[in-house]
């Protein structure tokens, strides 16, 4: 009998809360008795994601245990994600201008959503630039940067820590041993808690469904198509090419990720699966030291499909306003997001907050965010998937750019997950 694996019963638990928040549209009750289920769920993520971070990172840094190596591979990495999301930025402008889905939407036939919290936030963070988002990644309190998730001030501290570690030579030995049985421990925990994904997801998504309802959809469908398609396309191809010159078939990265791309698309939250990812990405050859630096780095400055996003909502919001976008301005609006995609990685609602941030500096109403942010929910969906994919490559890419990816080792996971999908 085939094994009724985490990946069908994640499919059953989002067809189930697909169909209970269709059925129950409009009643409040479905938030009142589901949501504390997701919540539970997401902070059951949030938990383990920081002591994973940490115990891996310094295990993994302190086997490198060489400063001028690690800055190398930090230099080679923010390279990278910066010129993926580059080409993202491209691609959403590209699909935005070809299939116009901005251009005959009737304003008036759309829901307004309060869209004042994510304006909060982009007025708080506005003055934030790449220049003060790198002082902010040397934290002045360690414990209440653990205590925030703030990620990229604890892998600062924590390729700091594990270059002490290495440093102490056989002193470190005991400390090195402690953070490898966290992380294995916090790895067990990892599986524990997985068992509660496909609830989480049907809390979760009859909760989204029952409050904006399926014929929402209708009017800003072609965004959402769009969005999707895009996505799509920058996985297969853009990625694609990246992985075949990386040595794998984009194809295989994403059956041994499949788990993991379903439960980010269903809870849209690219955290839920940072852990498996990190470990399945060792499984597929990377060095630990590798996969536990670029992974969590890329949580902040490789957001490939929010970055594509942005430009093609922006785009969008152009075109319903029946505001011309000259090439210039376009130029523009992709050198504005190149920054601030960066500057503001973290916060709550980082896209909306990103494209508040930057509607303004190409003369866009970013009051338009609000006929669309009913229906942000499903495109974010599609954006997580391919940030975890883009972070789980740029592993692969940057171990065989310093020449330390194992592919017969990946070739090796591929085939057991291909013979046994419960592999994985």
């Amino acid at each position: 009998m085939k094994r009724f694996g985490l990946a069908m019963q994640i499919v059953v638990g989002l067809i189930l809360g697909i169909l209970v928040g269709a059925i129950f549209y409009g009643n409040p009750a479905v938030a009142t008795y589901l949501q504390p289920i997701g919540d539970i769920f997401l902070r059951l993520i949030k938990m383990i994601v920081v002591p994973i971070v940490v115990a891996t990172l310094i295990v993994g840094v302190a086997g490198v245990g060489d400063m001028k190596k690690l800055g190398k591979i930090g230099g080679k990495t923010i390279l990278y994600f910066e010129i993926v999301t580059t080409i993202a930025i491209i691609i959403g402008l590209l699909a935005a201008n070809i299939f116009q889905p901005g251009v005959g939407v009737d304003r008036t036939v759309l829901t307004k959503t309060d869209i004042h919290k994510y304006v909060e936030t982009a007025e708080a963070t506005q003055s934030h630039g790449m220049v003060e988002t790198f002082v902010k990644i040397v934290p002045t309190n360690i414990f209440d940067s653990l205590a925030r998730g703030d990620m990229l001030a604890i892998i600062f501290f924590s390729v700091l820590f594990g270059l002490g570690v290495a440093a102490a030579g056989e002193k470190g030995r005991p400390v090195l041993n402690f953070f490898n049985g966290v992380a294995d421990a916090m790895f067990w925990v990892v599986n524990t808690i997985m068992r509660f994904a496909p609830f989480g997801v049907f809390a979760l998504i009859g909760v989204t469904v029952s409050k904006f309802g399926l014929s929402s959809l209708i009017p800003l469908g072609k965004l959402v198509i769009l969005v999707h398609v895009a996505m799509l396309f920058f996985i297969l191809v853009v990625l694609g090419i990246i992985a075949r010159i990386s040595g794998i078939k984009i194809t295989s990265l994403l059956r041994v990720l499949k788990d993991e791309l379903l439960l980010a698309y269903s809870t849209s939250s690219s955290e839920t699966v940072l852990p498996k990812i990190m470990e399945k990405m060792e499984k597929m050859g990377c060095p630990k030291a590798i996969a536990s630096f670029v992974i969590p780095t890329g949580y902040s400055f490789n957001l490939d499909g929010s970055t594509l996003y942005q430009a093609l909502a922006a785009l969008f919001i152009a075109q319903m306003y029946g505001i011309h976008m000259p090439i210039s301005t376009q130029i523009t609006l992709m050198l504005v997001l190149m920054v601030t995609s960066k500057g503001i990685a973290g916060v709550p609602g980082v896209s909306f907050v990103v494209l508040l941030a930057t509607l303004g500096s190409v003369g866009l109403p970013v009051e338009g965010l609000a006929f669309i942010a009913g229906v942000d929910r499903l495109m974010d969906m599609a954006r997580t998937v391919v940030n975890v994919v883009g972070n789980a490559l740029a592993a692969i890419v940057i171990s065989r750019w310093e020449g330390q990816f194992d592919k017969k080792k990946a070739d090796d996971y591929v085939q057991a997950v291909k013979a046994d999908p419960s592999a994985a």
